[in-house]
């Protein structure tokens, strides 16, 4: 049956995940550990895929290396069938619930916004930077993850407390922890009520300066959230949400239904989207050749660098917002770039989709203005040869934070290593925004620093024209902007240039944010 309605790939795979169920791995180590150690089943298994996992990341072949996601996927599907866990679909939750999971990934939470019963999930790997972690920040769902081994400590069923804002899970909390953050939860929604005040009101400091502020789009879905706010526009459009749990690219035309949809849904504004980011850890399963799992994902395969290998795939998303592009407000942003040469290739691919849409009797009403993702140093260090080619500079301070301190954002060990207020990271920001406006061009930041309170009055400070930050953050932010004094923090901002400690820096500032 799969051979003839998914064809001669998935078959393979199921053939695959039969070998695998055949493994001496399983068939006799499994059994010889619940004798000798009185374990049961489940546990027994969760022991030997550890010590596998264990093996396969001593295996320098990458073939071979891949095929630990296989093994994980048998072992898993086993153990949920030892432990008779049901598979209940988001959508059909009758009750709120908290989900606990080993990990979480993008695509996963796509299936969160099915439902409005998810309060709040955990799970034992990623980091506060992670895609799944930015996920949950604009859903306005309390989440805390890298946590090692939480979903082996909590039994369906179990009372938790989930503090996001502390980082911190507490399992079958006392009757007086639960008043006590229900008091912090009320305390919340007041805060929220009053932020609701300032719909309409401009983003200005306190002496007059403006900021430009906006939001970041995960899917079409969200778009009235952007009128909800008031927003000033989309700083930044993740389309790669397109691509997720399904089997091919999607096409021009589901593409164009979606960008045709947000800018009904939020007429006259700035739309910057950005070309798919697919690869890193936001790895789909769409039948391209040579897009796999890679033993490195973040310095791999991934944003414009997949684009440029498969031409094709840009065109088609190009298209699509060309064609979208009725009212000419639509910005386009390219990820992952780290040379001229991949700008010139970009926007050549643009120039030919341009005229043949022309040729074709499309009349494209105007060039979208075209803009680059600083995330790579690279692309920090040699802006000033981009900026004749672009019209914007985006920040992308998740990715910038990663790269320039050699620290992956989804690997807990390495979590707290993963410190946006390090000098480094500052003086980039601050490379960036004098180089951009030498030349009279806008910056704007639409990373997590975007949102953060303590963050907002830095990068205002350095002169960042534009942040975009999620929906559900966006009055919140924007408090934070009205706020502050913007000389004062400018001379700040200054001052933390020059100093050499990250925890310098955060005591510099948190003394002057209240």
């Amino acid at each position: 049956k799969i051979l003839t309605v998914l064809g001669k790939n998935h078959a393979k795979l199921i053939d695959a995940h039969h070998l695998i169920l055949q493994d001496p791995m399983i068939t006799k180590d499994v059994p010889k550990l619940i004798v000798a150690k009185g374990m049961n089943a489940e546990f027994a298994l969760s022991e030997i895929l550890d010590k596998a996992e264990e093996q396969f990341e001593k295996i320098d072949d990458e073939f071979f290396h891949e095929r630990k996601h296989d093994v994980f996927d048998v072992g898993k599907k086993i153990i949920s069938n030892l432990v008779n866990s049901e598979k209940v679909s988001l959508k059909d939750l009758k009750e709120p619930v908290i989900i606990v999971a080993h990990n979480l990934y993008p695509s996963d939470t796509l299936h969160i916004r099915e439902s409005n019963k998810v309060l709040g999930f955990c799970m034992d790997l990623g980091s506060k930077s992670s895609h799944t972690s930015i996920f949950a920040q604009s859903m306005g769902i309390p989440a805390v993850v890298g946590l090692s081994d939480i979903s082996r400590q909590i039994q369906s069923g179990d009372t938790l407390v989930v503090d996001g804002e502390q980082g911190m899970v507490i399992i079958s909390p006392s009757p007086e922890i639960i008043e006590k953050y229900k008091a912090r939860k009320e305390e919340l929604q007041k805060q929220e009520h009053f932020f609701h005040r300032l719909k309409g009101l401009p983003a200005t400091t306190r002496d007059g300066h403006k900021i430009h502020l906006m939001c970041n789009l995960d899917s079409a879905e969200d778009a009235p959230e952007l009128t909800a706010v008031k927003t000033e526009g989309v700083g930044l459009y993740r389309t790669e949400f397109l691509y997720m749990n399904r089997a091919s690219v999607p096409t021009e035309e589901e593409q164009l239904k979606a960008y045709a949809s947000v800018v009904k849904a939020a007429p006259g504004i700035p739309l910057t989207i950005r070309t798919a980011d697919i690869g890193g850890d936001r790895a789909t399963e769409l039948g391209i050749k040579g897009l796999k799992d890679e033993r490195n994902p973040f310095m791999g395969f991934r944003g414009i660098r997949l684009f440029i290998k498969y031409p094709e795939l840009l065109k088609t998303q190009l298209r699509a917002i060309y064609k979208a592009n009725t009212e000419g407000n639509i910005k386009i942003m390219i990820p992952m770039l780290s040379s001229l040469d991949e700008l010139l290739t970009v926007k050549k691919i643009a120039a030919d989709v341009k005229t043949e849409l022309s040729e074709e009797g499309f009349p494209v009403k105007s060039h979208p203005e075209f803009g680059v993702m600083v995330e790579i140093p690279a692309a920090a260090i040699i802006l000033d040869s981009l900026l004749p080619e672009i019209d914007f500079v985006s920040i992308g301070t998740n990715d910038l934070v990663q790269y320039t301190l050699a620290v992956d954002r989804i690997n807990q060990y390495v979590s707290e290593l993963y410190e946006p207020f390090h000098p480094a990271v500052l003086r980039l920001i601050n490379l960036v925004v004098q180089t951009a406006h030498k030349k009279g061009k806008p910056v704007s930041v639409c990373g997590e620093m975007a949102s953060d309170p303590y963050a907002i009055p830095l990068l205002v400070g350095l002169g960042v024209d534009i942040l975009s930050v999620p929906a559900k953050m966006y009055l919140r932010s924007k408090h934070s902007v009205r706020s502050m004094n913007f000389e004062k923090f400018s001379g700040l901002a200054q001052r933390a240039l020059s100093l050499p400690t990250s925890d310098e820096i955060r005591r510099l500032i948190e003394e002057e944010v209240k």
